[in-house]
């Protein structure tokens, strides 16, 4: 798999998805599992997925390699 995202992206994709994962994590241990703390956690894995691996398939489907933001 080839990389398609910077460092900095990457860092920040980490951050923000442990943040999600943390805290759909606490709502669900407060207050029972539900369907939006379900969807907050998976997209939360998916992120930090995105982060660790540098890949993000939106991006390689819009063909958006070269995309000064992403870099």
């Amino acid at each position: 798999m080839k990389r398609n995202i910077g460092t900095y992206n990457s860092m920040f994709r980490i951050a923000g998805g442990l943040t999600l994962l943390s805290y759909a994590t606490a709502k669900m241990a407060r207050e029972g599992t539900s369907g939006a703390q379900l969807g907050l956690a998976f997209l939360g894995a998916q992120k930090v997925g995105e982060g660790v691996t540098y890949y993000c398939p939106v991006a390689d489907a819009l063909n958006l390699e070269s995309s000064k933001f992403l870099k």
